[in-house]
């Protein structure tokens, strides 16, 4: 493979700079929503949504049916796949801390990986990635211990109902994990109080069953999504009566799920991003102060003993993939819980990044390390997961015709950050996978949240929704990253104050 200093002088690889402690001013979801937008499609996310208008009585189809017409160039289109007769499921282990890091190779743009995928200089007419047939991201995945994954914001939306959506997503060779973007949340699953809607979450444990996927469940406490009658309620919570539904929920969502759940985001983004990464201002905080937390680990350890499961528990949140107050806060309640004898198995990092702002690939090795260095309450060490990466970039244009300004460079930067995060679990023990926020730009939350970027996913469709996808260079990045994987493991230095 020639070395990223021969491709510099070559002109093919732009290598962008990249941050130690990189300035976290929108490197998230600020607003706590993902959203999706275009071609009719429901948003995702509103903070108090007061009903339920997403269709659950979309049927989705298990395998993709093909249309009359299908594109023969080196875009994903609906076929059968061949299912691997084993599929490695995530095991974490503890890390064997090295006096050095090792160098670890950035990807090549121009090498043929072993899987017979081609690093190309990225263009936004770019034809690379996987074919139904050939290995992919989940096989490299498998293969370096960990998994691969996406979010789906399914049923009842566009998605559902989009055949190269669905085969590309049914196909085992590109995702071996999966994870509800949003019909697991409190809004669908708990409409009104102590009622319990499991119409749709069960499509989609249906769905990732016949296609053999890992379901990361998401999410048991949030502080958006939530139904009308929890957000607005007619006499005000006391800490007694809130916290009562919390552990209510809790234990009838995991109890209905039992071990379909590899894991369940616990809680859900309690900190806010300013320099002290201060508690942020919710229903749950301003009724029970910080203790919700507390409460919420209690009940999913008290609802995996009464139901017998074996799902982990996480905490989840973002701007908090690399050293800096936030990330130091989540591992101080990390080690608070377990203090208190409280288990909490992993934590979820959601690494929604932009071209402009990623941390390096050192920087996120010292992270996880930092995290993985932690006990939980059996005396185990967390694990960590990349739960929903996504890189966005500057692009005015629509879901299915990036602009001008999506250059070769900017998309070589995009592929170069893909591959730091990839390429930090596959060289951190205790990661044991990656998942993306969904995969198509057709469905993307990003545009419609940070006004000004898109063409942050793996995939487009430049015919619009119900046409064949596109897949970017991204993809072989992906591959790469967990291919060349060095036996790296950092000891980070940080303050837990």
């Amino acid at each position: 493979m020639p070395s990223v200093r021969s491709l510099l002088a070559l002109g093919l690889l732009v290598t962008p700079a990249v941050f130690a402690s990189p300035v976290p001013q929108g490197n998230g979801n600020d607003n706590g929503c993902k959203n999706g937008q275009g071609n009719g499609l429901s948003k995702k996310c509103t903070s108090t949504s007061s009903s339920t208008s997403r269709s659950t009585s979309t049927s989705i189809s298990t395998s993709a049916s093909t249309p009359a017409s299908t594109s023969r160039s080196a875009t994903v289109t609906p076929t059968s796949t061949t299912t691997p007769s084993t599929i490695a499921s995530p095991t974490s282990t503890t890390p064997s801390p090295t006096s050095a890091a090792s160098s670890t190779p950035s990807p090549s743009s121009t090498t043929p990986t072993s899987s017979g995928f081609k690093l190309l200089t990225p263009t936004k007419t770019a034809t690379t990635g996987p074919l139904a047939s050939a290995t992919g991201m989940a096989d490299a995945a498998i293969a370096a211990g960990k998994y691969f994954g996406t979010a789906a914001d399914i049923p009842g939306t566009g998605a559902a109902s989009d055949p190269y959506y669905l085969a590309a997503l049914n196909n085992i060779h590109n995702f071996n994990q999966i994870t509800p973007a949003n019909i697991m949340k409190w809004q669908y699953l708990e409409p009104q109080q102590n009622v319990f809607d499991f119409t749709g979450a069960d499509q989609f444990v249906a769905l990732a069953k016949t296609n053999q996927k890992i379901i990361r469940c998401h999410t048991l406490n949030w502080y958006q999504q939530l139904p009308s009658w929890l957000s607005n309620p007619a006499t005000p919570w006391t800490n007694e009566t809130l916290m009562a539904v919390l552990v209510n929920h809790i234990d009838n969502v995991m109890g209905h799920f039992g071990d379909s759940c590899y894991a369940w985001d616990v809680v859900n983004e309690v900190f806010n991003d300013d320099a002290t990464a201060t508690w942020r201002d919710t229903i749950w905080y301003r009724t029970s102060g910080p203790s919700f937390v507390s409460v919420a680990f209690r009940a999913a350890n008290a609802a995996k003993a009464k139901y017998g499961l074996k799902t982990k528990l996480y905490y989840n949140d973002y701007n908090i993939e690399y050293l800096y107050p936030k990330s130091n806060m989540a591992q101080q309640l990390v080690a608070n819980l377990t203090t208190q004898g409280i288990n909490v198995d992993g934590v979820g990092l959601q690494s929604h990044f932009a071209n402009t702002f990623t941390p390096s690939l050192s920087s996120q090795q010292q992270n996880m390390a930092a995290f993985t260095a932690l006990k939980n309450a059996k005396g185990a060490n967390i694990e960590v997961a990349v739960t929903e990466l996504d890189v966005r970039v500057p692009d005015t244009g629509s879901l299915f015709a990036p602009s001008a300004s999506v250059t070769a460079a900017i998309q070589n930067q995009q592929v170069q950050f893909y591959w730091n995060t990839v390429n930090a679990c596959a060289t951190t023990a205790g990661c044991v996978g990656v998942t993306v926020w969904d995969f198509v730009d057709t469905y993307s939350w990003i545009p419609s949240t940070f006004a000004g970027t898109g063409f942050g996913d793996l995939y487009y469709q430049p015919g619009g929704a119900n046409t064949p996808l596109v897949g970017k260079a991204a993809i072989d990045a992906i591959i790469d990253g967990f291919q060349n994987v060095q036996p790296v493991v950092v000891l980070a230095e940080k303050s837990m104050a």
